[in-house]
């Protein structure tokens, strides 16, 4: 699996104790968005598919960046089961997540990729901080992606409710 990388794109890694499936059964449900972030931004699912299980499906999120609520829409932009998925919204941007099976587990990488972006959408988003934000957004979100996938997997028939 190739990783992500140049000079515009976000990514961090995490080593998880659940297999490729687990982790990614909670990644394609939007639902369960709100109990993995660790940005602080996304606050419900507003509508979408109980499961996200092809290129092409909508999910659409509450959300809150710099104390003001908005919505967005995201649309699957690569779909791999149990190995990756990503999506993106009007920005262009993609968020993806990548797993590769690391013995009993699952080394799963996230990333903010911005490199489709012309020269004055990039100077907007690296301007305003967005890739040293996502870093940290990113790291923070890995440790709760592991935190539930590793209950999930421990006690698959209780799983926990997204708020």
């Amino acid at each position: 699996m190739s990783e992500p990388t140049g000079p515009r794109v976000v990514s961090d890694s995490i080593e998880v104790d659940a297999p490729p499936a687990v982790v990614f059964s909670i990644l394609a449900d939007p639902r369960q968005h709100p109990r993995i972030d660790g940005s602080g931004s996304v606050r419900g699912t507003l509508r979408g598919p109980d499961r996200l299980g092809a290129k092409g499906n909508t999910f659409g999120m509450d959300m809150r960046m710099f104390g003001v609520p908005y919505k967005i829409r995201n649309t699957v932009v690569e779909l791999e089961p149990d190995r990756r998925i990503a999506w993106r919204h009007f920005g262009g941007h993609r968020w993806r997540y990548e797993l590769e099976p690391h013995g009993e587990g699952t080394r799963v990488t996230e990333s903010f990729d911005y490199s489709r972006y012309g020269v004055l959408p990039r100077l907007v988003v690296e301007l305003a901080g967005f890739p040293a934000r996502n870093r940290a957004g990113i790291a923070g979100t890995l440790v709760k992606l592991k935190q539930a996938a590793e209950a999930d997997h421990r006690h698959p028939t209780t799983q926990e409710t997204p708020r």
